[in-house]
């Protein structure tokens, strides 16, 4: 199938390149509205309790909760005249914002005392607008708008502004900048190493053309998808980082199997085809495998991991698509003037016998210690994961001296409870049930954490109850108050909602259907490599080492991001105790997903050379020396483009980019120049066993 395809590429090349071509800038032109159309939510699982908990407080109810938390600070007192005057004044201010539609102060209240801190010299202005519960983009607006023109000093009292909008503005607009600012040092950084790894101007322009191509058709078909579901603006992130990281490896591929045939003297149609027969299927399986293992975040219930798996599979199918198809037509076109512009001469022309072969000579020559060894090391890394918790970003992810951080801090610091984000106890047709309502309210008042019960507030039939935490609602330790609410005797209907229980039902819902997505990645990867080599082995050895190497990663994430290690490497963050999960489930399926990537082109290398009759240890050895220096380059240039992340002043984007960058070298150096060719070599010929029936439904290579 690859063969002819090759073949139809080089005679139809200008065709190919310019429909190519064409529907890349239509996919641009169109694509480019996905802008307007992506939110920054997501967070929460929509078929949840608290989400019913939430339709409830709001449809039924007409109550919404605060967009912004104002506190109000002072040195002589909340209830002095003076200070009272002056917050009736800024409370009038804020009133007069558009889009604010009413505001609740400690001073408008009558002096709850809810509402003022513990040492009595600052109090609450929580201000609410009439948005939709899912509207992100209307409560980064009003935050911003807010915190602009209040937060600081007002007529001598310091006023603090924090809350759902202040800070979701301030973490969004935080990483658009860091991500600018990456940007700006990777893609001359990476333009750079091209150059050095293909030694050629021309040659180096390749990556970019399979990389932009996959961004821009990808825009087109988020857009597309956005039209019937929830998609999170942070999924361009993903489509920029991995489109350009497939590009470099995909174009890496093609562009040396196709230098490496015309150097053998081939003619430029037949490097093309050969080219495409090879490298492309071997592009095509791999990326088939990185797209399956993205496809597993469609199994999570939140629309944020979601929208990961939907941007996954668009730039991964851009990307096959531009370097199979797109990538040989330019190269038929192009035929030798591929090394046109040369910086590198010996980049152009690599040695079919070098130290990589000499690697794998040794290391199979004592693959016991070599494993044992490297396993170590691994199992070395992968201790800190012992420790490893999780929970959601929050304000702390913030560099410190972030003005939303500094609010989040003095209301956990200075308020006894968070009023601002109470634990809703909705009971729907709670009428005539007050007694048991009475009774389970006060076992909560019992529960570790809880601070206040509210007065029962009654809604036609409906009952709701605000109950006051001591507790950060994104944490660990709210899991267990909610767990614990949740488990008490209580009238039969009754709903826990809040931001609190939001948190936890995310976390539950990604936790239960967790087994889900690692059966999925297990059971498909097993199949494709399976089909790819024809071997019972291979697939289970590569997915242990795959595994092994992403608890060395997460071990190392866990002992710098929750203890609080090499900030002098990553930069100064807020240590909090735990790692956001999100971050944390989507570092793991792209480190996964780009180790598979790895693998493929390690073996396919290796099971041709086997196929043209090269014993085990030769094929191997030969196969190392004519991938390994692809698939270093490949890890490099890709550890290079995420480890600019680290840059980043928000904690989850600096971990995301740290973890990822040390996965990919982690990968592409102790597991498959050391460990991949000692289990080779112990495994022998028995590498490419299977079972007779099962042959057929393998690959012909």
């Amino acid at each position: 199938m690859f063969e002819n395809l090759g073949k139809f590429i080089v005679r139809r090349s200008k065709v190919v390149l310019l429909l190519f071509v064409l529907m890349t800038l239509f996919a641009g032109g169109v694509g480019s509205l996905v802008f307007g159309t992506l939110d920054s939510g997501g967070y929460s699982d929509k078929n949840s309790e608290s989400a019913k908990a939430t339709e409830y407080i709001i449809n039924k109810f007409n109550v919404q909760e605060p967009i912004v938390t104002l506190v109000v600070d002072s040195t002589i007192g909340v209830n002095d005249p003076g200070v009272a005057t002056k917050a009736a004044a800024l409370e009038q201010e804020i009133l007069n914002v558009q889009g604010v539609s009413k505001t609740f102060s400690y001073w408008s209240t009558g002096g709850a005392s809810t509402m003022r801190s513990t040492d009595g010299k600052a109090g609450f202005i929580l201000v609410y607008a009439d948005l939709k519960a899912d509207d992100w983009d209307g409560f980064q607006s009003l935050g911003n708008s807010i915190q602009s023109r209040f937060d600081g000093k007002y007529k001598g009292l310091d006023v603090y502004a924090g809350g759902a909008g202040v800070i979701t503005h301030a973490i969004n607009h935080k990483i658009e900048k860091d991500l600018l600012l990456a940007e700006f040092i990777a893609i001359p950084l990476t333009f750079l190493l091209l150059l050095f790894v293909f030694g050629a101007m021309v040659a180096s322009a390749m990556p970019l053309f399979v990389g932009v191509s996959a961004i821009l058709g990808s825009f087109l078909l988020i857009f597309l998808i956005s039209q019937f579901t929830s998609v999170s603006v942070f999924a361009l992130n993903l489509i920029t980082g991995l489109g350009l990281g497939l590009g470099i490896d995909y174009a890496l591929l093609m562009v040396n199997r196709f230098r490496e045939e015309l150097h053998h003297g081939k003619s430029v149609e037949d490097s093309v085809v050969i080219t495409v027969a090879t490298a492309g299927k071997t592009v095509f399986y791999s990326g088939l495998t990185v797209l399956v293992t993205m496809a597993s975040m469609l199994f999570f219930p939140l629309d944020f991991l979601k929208s990961f798996g939907y941007a996954g599979i668009a730039v991964i199918s851009m990307a096959i698509i531009g370097a199979v198809c797109a990538l040989p037509a330019l190269l038929a076109l192009l035929g030798e003037k591929v090394d046109k512009g040369v910086v590198r001469r010996s980049a152009i022309t690599p040695k079919e016998d070098g130290r990589w072969a000499q690697t794998a000579r040794t290391v199979m020559r004592r693959p016991i210690p070599v494993v044992v060894a490297a396993v170590t090391i691994l199992g070395i890394m992968a201790l800190p994961v012992l420790n490893i918790a999780f929970a959601q970003i929050d304000s702390r992810v913030l560099p410190a001296t972030d003005r939303a951080a500094i609010s989040s801090q003095v209301i956990e610091t200075r308020f006894d409870g968070l009023v601002g984000s109470p634990i809703e106890v909705v009971v729907p047709n709670g009428v005539g049930q007050e007694s048991e309502i009475s009774s389970f309210l006060n076992r909560v008042k019992n529960v570790d954490g809880i601070v206040r019960v509210g007065a029962i507030e009654t809604y036609g039939r409906d009952i709701r109850v605000q109950v006051i935490s001591s507790i950060a609602s994104r944490s660990t330790a709210s899991e267990r108050v909610i767990h614990e609410i949740r488990a008490l005797d209580k009238p039969s209907g009754t709903l826990i909602g809040g931001s609190a229980a939001d948190f936890t039902d995310s976390q539950d819902g990604i936790a239960s259907k967790l087994p889900f997505a690692l059966g999925w990645i297990a059971l498909t990867v097993l199949i494709l490599i399976f089909i790819f080599t024809g071997s019972i082995i291979l697939p289970f050895k590569a997915i242990i080492l795959n595994a092994l190497s992403l608890c060395a990663t997460l071990g190392v994430i866990t002992w710098i991001f929750i203890d609080g290690h090499l900030k002098w490497l990553v930069g100064d963050f807020t240590v909090t105790g735990t790692l956001d999960t999100g971050s944390v489930i989507l570092v793991a399926v792209v480190v996964f997903g780009l180790s598979m990537d790895y693998e493929l082109f390690l073996l396919s290398r290796i099971r041709e050379e086997h196929l043209s009759g090269k014993s085990n240890v030769e094929s191997v050895a030969v196969g190392l020396q004519r991938s390994a220096r692809i698939i270093t380059a490949a890890a490099l240039l890709l550890a290079a483009v995420f480890a600019t992340f680290v840059t980043s002043g928000v904690t989850s984007i600096k971990m995301l980019g740290f973890g990822v960058a040390l996965a990919v070298l982690l990968d592409a150096t102790l597991v498959r120049a050391l460990l991949v060719p000692a289990l080779m070599r112990l495994f022998g010929e028995r590498n490419w066993w299977a079972p007779e029936w099962m042959q057929r439904f393998t690959l012909k290579h």
